[in-house]
Parts: structure tokens; C-alpha cells; sequence
């Protein structure tokens, strides 16, 4: 999925490689232009077997083909698996705000295809909003990989592919080409080894934002950082305006306070986890990523900006819109 937040930029000490993939523009960087083209390759083929398994727009994928065994348990590849691990990790870790059940509510609310396809405005209703049915009624046998849901249920794992993915890929570059690698999939980003002065990371309502015109730059040295919001991914039904992240107690676009939230994590699956569950807690996200520990910054629907656990102030006025300035260290939690 395509989403709001940040972006690499990429100067004379980097060689990138940028690509639609994901239904979101991926990106792979190299410190000093080391060994790019192979990375590319990597992360190509990385998301392709992500694509493969997970793609809830895709009727050959696996997770499709298990969303038609009826409530059946279903043997599924190890790659299908860990994402699905990894996503339940995030709901139990999340209290249930980032949940995998949610993929009826989204087919409701018109996100039924590639964000690409999906129609900028129609006039047909909205259905009512159903809760999703909730992420503990998913049987995962990690052993046997065998996947059981309730018959009917539309498992979506797009809140946490692209960071999975993300981690993955970086991970894989890293110990293919032995070189640093910053791999940055529509806002979601891993880096695996740093520059001297760490990866030069821009943050942004929308990941596609000129590098020259970005308000905020950060320094990533490890881990992952990643940005979610409610002002890219938009669409409007029935005379109404939604968005892609939904709250799994209504079924519904979520109501927020936030227009984005950044977060910087040991790895981009939890900074995910967090900024996506800070849209849905509103009001309730700063005390909840206070004691998470994670340096994040919000975003709030009047441009002002609140930041936590050491994420490092904006700059001045006078700097904002020069990515090569006052570059800022933003530490990832160990």
C-alpha cells in the first residue's frame, strides 16, 4: 500500500534505484553507489514473492486462495507464515488497533482493488460499518504453517506487508552485496549498515515529496523509521471523505486528531506497528508511544507538531524546504 510519510534523500555519497511496486513507489539505496543494481534485483525479487503471498488484490495469491477455504485450516509457504506471525505480533502488540481482519470493512468502504484503480469519487453509499471480527479468531500453527480463519473473513495484511517487507529486503541486500542499504518502500523504511553520518531521511505528508521541498530532515543510523497519516491515501463515497486506516472497534475510517505520526524503531515492522495505531488512538497516542519508548513525531490536523522520547525538534522557519541542511540525528531505540 501506498501511504503518506517519509522519503530518502539521496545525495552524491548514495546511488538509488526507484520502481512502482506494492501499489507504492519502492526505493533502494547504496552508500558510496555500491553494488545498486544488484540491490534493485534483490528487492525486486523480494517483493515479488511478497506480492505473491499477501496481495489481497490479487486472485492467484495465496492469501487468497486461503481466504476461499471456507474456515478450513490451509497449509501455507513459510514466507505467507512469517507475515502472518508478523501481523498478529503487531495486532497483540497494538491492543488490537492494527488488525488483519479489517479486509471486509476496506472492501465496504470502496478499497476493493489497487489504491491506482480505486475511484477518486462515486455516489453510491457507503455500506453501514461492521467491526472487524477481530485478530484472536486467527489460528496460526507456526510449526505446520497451517493458516485457519473463519469462513468469510477477509484477512488484509496491508497495515504491515510493506514494513515486513521492508525489513526483509534490507536485511537480504545487506548480506548479498555486503554494502549499507537503505530500502524505503512507500514511507516505509530499514536500513541495514549506515554512513558515517547516518542515512539522510526527509518526512512528508506524501512519500513521492521533492526531497528539495521536504519540511524535516532526519539522520537514520539503524533500525527502521516509518510514517503513517490520512491526507495521500483518500478517497470520497457517498459525499463522505475516507482514508485507508481504518478502526477495527467500528469497521470505519478512523476519526483522528492526526494527520501524520512518525516513528523510529529498532525495526520498520514495529515503527509501523506504532505511527499506524497512533491514527487510530487519537488523543490517546502520545502517552501510549511515551511509554513505547520510540522516538516519534505527530503531526495534528492544524499543522502543529508535537514530538517524543528524543525525536529531534523542527528547524527553524528559514530551513525548512532545504533537505541538505541542519540534518538532525533521530537514534533509533536499541
Amino acid at each position: 500500500m501506498a501511504g503518506p510519510g517519509a522519503f530518502s534523500t539521496v545525495g552524491t555519497s548514495y546511488a538509488a534505484r526507484q520502481f512502482s511496486a506494492l501499489g507504492s513507489l519502492a526505493l533502494v539505496a547504496t552508500a558510496g553507489g555500491e553494488a545498486v543494481d544488484l540491490a534493485e534485483e534483490v528487492l525486486r525479487h523480494e517483493l515479488g514473492a511478497i506480492d505473491r503471498a499477501c496481495s489481497r488484490f490479487r486472485a492467484d495469491s495465496e492469501i487468497a486462495r486461503t481466504g476461499r477455504a471456507h474456515g478450513r485450516p490451509v497449509r501455507i509457504s513459510p514466507l505467507l507464515a512469517e507475515a502472518v506471525a508478523a501481523a498478529l505480533m503487531v495486532a497483540e502488540m497494538t491492543g488490537g488497533a492494527v488488525d488483519p481482519t479489517v479486509g471486509a470493512a476496506l472492501i465496504d468502504l470502496g478499497y476493493d482493488r489497487d489504491f491506482d484503480e480505486v475511484r477518486a469519487q462515486s455516489a453510491r453509499p457507503v455500506a453501514p460499518p461492521r467491526p472487524a471480527p477481530g485478530w484472536r479468531c486467527i489460528e496460526l500453527d507456526p510449526r505446520d504453517r497451517l493458516l485457519r480463519a473463519p469462513a468469510g473473513m477477509v484477512l488484509d495484511l496491508g497495515a504491515t506487508a510493506k514494513a515486513f517487507a521492508a525489513d526483509r529486503a534490507a536485511a537480504r541486500i545487506a548480506e548479498v552485496t555486503g554494502v549499507a542499504v537503505l530500502v524505503n518502500l512507500g514511507g516505509d523504511i530499514c536500513v541495514a549498515g549506515s554512513p558515517p553520518d547516518g542515512w539522510p531521511v526527509g518526512i512528508a505528508l506524501d512519500c513521492a515529496t521533492s526531497p528539495s521541498t521536504t519540511d524535516v530532515v532526519v539522520a537514520l543510523r539503524q533500525g527502521g523509521l516509518a510514517s503513517s497519516g490520512t491526507s495521500v491515501r483518500t478517497w470520497r463515497r457517498g459525499g463522505r471523505r475516507l482514508h485507508h486506516i481504518v478502526d477495527p472497534r467500528t469497521g470505519d475510517s478512523a476519526v483522528t486528531c492526526w494527520q501524520l505520526v512518525s516513528v523510529a524503531a529498532p525495526s520498520c515492522l514495529v515503527a509501523n506497528a506504532a505511527s499506524t495505531a497512533a491514527i487510530v488512538w487519537s488523543e490517546a497516542a502520545p502517552p501510549r508511544l511515551s511509554a513505547m519508548g520510540l522516538p516519534c513525531r505527530l503531526v495534528r490536523t492544524d499543522g502543529t507538531v508535537l514530538a517524543l522520547n528524543g525525536w529531534p525538534p523542527d528547524p527553524p522557519e528559514a530551513h525548512r524546504g532545504q533537505a541538505g541542511l541542519g540534518v538532525r540525528r533521530c537514534a533509533t531505540a536499541a
